[in-house]
């Protein structure tokens, strides 16, 4: 039903003209004081808008994030100690 969507961080040195950046895909953050964007992008799609998001003059580098491979399901190693504490 939904698309894979794929995060990236694009560094560039031109402010004014990284607000063009939504024309690749979903722009979610633009930091004008570091100078970089977070975007989002069809996983499909991605290598090739990378490829011509480098082309760019104004972009300086451009990351992958891996945000979705990062474990968001935590376990509890440690016993409960609220047992312990209660009147």
């Amino acid at each position: 039903m939904f698309a894979e969507r794929t995060g990236y961080i694009v560094w560039f040195s031109d402010s004014k003209a990284a607000r063009g950046l939504d024309k690749y895909g979903t722009l979610h953050y633009l930091s004008r004081k570091m100078h970089y964007a977070v975007m989002y992008m069809n996983s499909e799609v991605a290598e090739e808008t990378v490829r011509n998001l480098q082309r760019l003059p104004f972009v300086r580098k451009v990351e992958r994030s891996y945000r979705n491979e990062i474990k968001t399901e935590y376990e509890k190693n440690v016993p409960d100690k609220t047992r312990f504490y209660g009147l």
